[in-house]
């Protein structure tokens, strides 16, 4: 805090009748400490420190107490005495040994006793203070609680055994053939506008080379780094840390022992996220939140990823990105046209309802010739959604089963009740505020790609043995 200077009086150091140095450019030099024929300054709380080497008052023969190691600091601005020294330091510049200094009342340095030579240390810090003496320390680093890990409760029975490897690491069954088959449609519409564009922008030879190139371009779908990087940067998943990768690889390895398949054949990967989850990704990666990882027990975990490995093994993984690759030219052309269409209709309406009118007609004759021109690939595209959902439910069934026989059943039971309790949980929080959570309708459950809880509980059933 700023004071505006005056002739008439200098501030005074805290508890003591002596005045402070002088501002820079005043005419009266500091007086020197300590005075002999006045008290020595009062310290707040207590006597003055002692000095190693000094006299009863902290000084010698009339001069400040020097302290180990010490060089004499450079003068104030404007004065004519030098400036405080702290224990074991040296001001920049400063022209050698000796000379008198301001000592500073009261000052106690954390973790050294009062007469110590030693130069101060930052509290709980390896290394010195460079500002006193010492080697430049890095700061501590900021204390950062390590999560709760769950129990670890998993039957390791194949651990250091040697087990059966499938013949195949991966497959295609029904649903992943379904999903496939289904996606065909739009793969047409994609190739049409991908040739389309190609051709009209690059002519005939490059066109087609686009074209070809556009094809074979799903196999990236089994090429690991690039199946990486879609993970990292489209699903925002990363790498385990090496305390993740300790609790993960040895449930993982175990859920792979049972299944006959080599734990190395698939990437392992952890999202940020309190949510209860995990992932199968393409053709290689399987990802799980940090909540899965951390907050549940080892066999319901394994029972997570017991289910993930099934959607690989299925080809559920792999197909669906397929799909959703190939269809991609096609659906973007489609919300390109209906913004465009969007458009013309608020041009439309601008003018007069008459316009607005007709060409609502245009574009309802346009779609009706659709589909009786092109009725095999307009009317599959409409179905197209209604059966990849439908597709997606029974592949949530198909690896809820996989893992049910692998020995999960049980485990995948508890981490779907749960769900259901998450559930259960939110409609009543809903309630207690007076609101009522919002029921899907009959066509978004068509829509779902996971089936209810109950549905997927009753399909556990038969694993589960239980009596009737």
């Amino acid at each position: 805090m700023s004071q505006p200077p005056g002739p008439a009086h200098e501030p005074a150091y805290p508890g003591t009748p002596y005045p402070g140095p002088p501002y820079p450019g005043a005419a009266t030099p500091p007086p020197e400490y300590p005075v002999a024929s006045a008290p020595p300054p009062q310290y707040p709380g207590g006597p003055a420190p002692q000095y190693p080497g000094t006299g009863t008052a902290g000084t010698t023969a009339g001069h400040p107490p020097q302290y180990p190691g010490a060089a004499a600091p450079p003068p104030y601005p404007g004065g004519e005495g030098p400036a405080p020294q702290y224990p074991g330091s040296t001001y920049p510049g400063a022209p050698g040994p000796g000379g008198p200094g301001a000592q500073y009342p009261g000052t106690q340095y954390p973790g050294t006793a009062a007469g110590s030579p030693a130069p101060p240390q930052y509290p709980g810090a390896p290394g010195a203070d460079p500002r006193f003496g010492g080697q430049p320390q890095p700061a501590p680093a900021p204390f950062v609680p390590r999560p709760a890990v769950a129990p670890d409760d998993l039957h390791y029975r194949h651990q250091g055994s040697r087990v059966h490897v499938a013949g195949h690491q991966r497959g295609a069954d029904a649903t992943a053939i379904g999903q496939l088959a289904t996606q065909i449609p739009g793969a047409l519409v994609s190739l049409a506008v991908v040739s389309a564009l190609a051709l009209g922008l690059f002519g005939t030879v490059v066109g087609w080379l686009v074209v070809v190139a556009w094809v074979a371009s799903g196999a990236l779908v089994f090429h690991r780094p690039t199946e990486l990087r879609f993970a990292r940067h489209a699903l925002r998943l990363r790498t385990p840390l090496a305390e993740e990768r300790a609790r993960l690889e040895p449930i993982w390895r175990e859920v792979t022992a049972r299944a006959g398949i080599e734990a190395n054949t698939y990437e392992l990967m952890v999202e940020n996220s309190d949510d209860l989850n995990a992932v199968a990704v393409a053709g290689h990666v399987v990802g799980v939140t940090t909540y899965s990882l951390n907050r549940i027990p080892s066999s319901n975990l394994a029972a997570v990823l017991a289910h993930e490995l099934g959607h690989h093994t299925g080809g559920h993984a792999w197909a669906g990105l397929l799909g959703y690759w190939y269809s991609l030219p096609g659906r973007l052309a489609w919300a390109f046209t209906r913004g465009m269409a969007r458009i013309a209709l608020a041009v439309a309406g601008v003018f007069s309802a008459a316009a607005t009118g007709l060409l609502i007609l245009f574009m309802g004759m346009f779609v009706i010739a659709g589909f009786l021109v092109a009725w095999y690939i307009t009317i599959p595209l409409v179905v197209a959604p209604y059966l990849l959902a439908w597709a997606g439910r029974l592949g949530e069934l198909r690896a809820d089963q996989q893992a049910a026989a692998l020995g999960f059943a049980p485990e995948m039971a508890e981490v779907l009740h749960h769900f259901q309790a998450e559930e259960d949980a939110a409609k009543a929080a809903a309630a207690g505020q007076g609101k009522k959570l919002q029921e899907p309708t009959g066509l978004a459950r068509l829509l779902s790609t996971h089936p209810d809880n109950y549905t997927r509980l009753r399909a556990l059933e038969p694993y589960l043995q239980l009596p009737r």
